[in-house]
């Protein structure tokens, strides 16, 4: 396979889980990689543990805490791969979950950006949204507690839907997303509108006003997934202003 991919993970203070996601990736992909990891400002020794133990990844300091879309656009100019993979700091993968996604788009020229399958580390499947955000879906997803997901959160999900095959999907989730290179490019990368939150929505639109996004349960990626903005009242106006700006965008359909 003579592809290239390049990945980018943006940081803040993600010590307690960034050893995991950048060891995995260098481990387990056999295709040409180049990672980028982006530092918005951590304090908390993530930028002096990947320079120390790290030393094939490229490490960029942006400076400050600039958010996640920003973060990821910084290496825009640098970028010269066929696919690129947007990842969180917070993503596991126990294989080449990579060659599989290339091999997948390869296959399928009308795919634009593809989203693995995305459990927990201990094997449970993450409910995420697969269809665009609409309020009823956001006021679920808000509410939901720790039991299974009600009739709007599967709808969300799609899991009305037979998920066991690949599968056009209207929202990706941020947390890895695996996309051609240069439509990245062409769209712009993540909309600048957004600090944190509904730029992966945004994203995915973009892209299928162009093209297709398919989820590809093949591959499987694993997510500490820590749903900050439940917990935290900064991050949850963060979230509510990027929910506007999205809908003023889009439309609340």
């Amino acid at each position: 396979m003579n592809k290239t991919v390049t990945g980018c993970i943006v940081t803040y203070n993600n010590m307690a889980t960034i050893d995991n996601a950048v060891g995995s990736l260098l481990k387990c992909t056999e295709v040409p990689f180049r990672l980028y990891v982006v530092d918005n400002g951590s304090t908390d020794g993530t930028v002096e543990h990947i320079e120390k133990n790290y030393p094939e990844v490229t490490l960029i300091r942006s400076g400050g805490n600039i958010g996640f879309g920003a973060g990821h656009n910084l290496i825009m100019d640098k970028l010269d791969s066929d696919y690129h993979v947007i990842i969180n700091p917070d993503i596991i993968v126990r294989d080449d979950v990579i060659a599989k996604l290339v091999d997948f788009l390869e296959a399928n020229k009308d795919i634009g950006m593809a989203s693995p399958e995305i459990r927990f580390p201990d094997g449970r499947i993450q409910i995420l949204g697969k269809r665009a955000p609409c309020i009823k879906y956001l006021v679920a997803s808000r509410m939901r507690g720790s039991g299974e997901p009600g009739s709007i959160l599967k709808e969300y999900a799609m899991l009305d839907c037979d998920l066991s095959q690949p599968t056009d999907i209207q929202n990706a989730t941020g947390c890895f997303m695996f996309i051609r290179t240069e439509l990245f490019k062409a769209i712009g990368g993540f909309d600048k509108r957004y600090f944190m939150y509904f730029e992966d929505s945004d994203l995915t639109r973009e892209v299928n006003s162009r093209c297709r996004t398919v989820y590809y349960p093949e591959a499987t990626v694993y997510h500490e997934w820590g749903r900050e903005s439940k917990k935290n009242f900064k991050l949850k106006l963060v979230q509510i202003n990027s929910m506007l700006n999205y809908f003023a965008k889009w439309g609340l359909k």
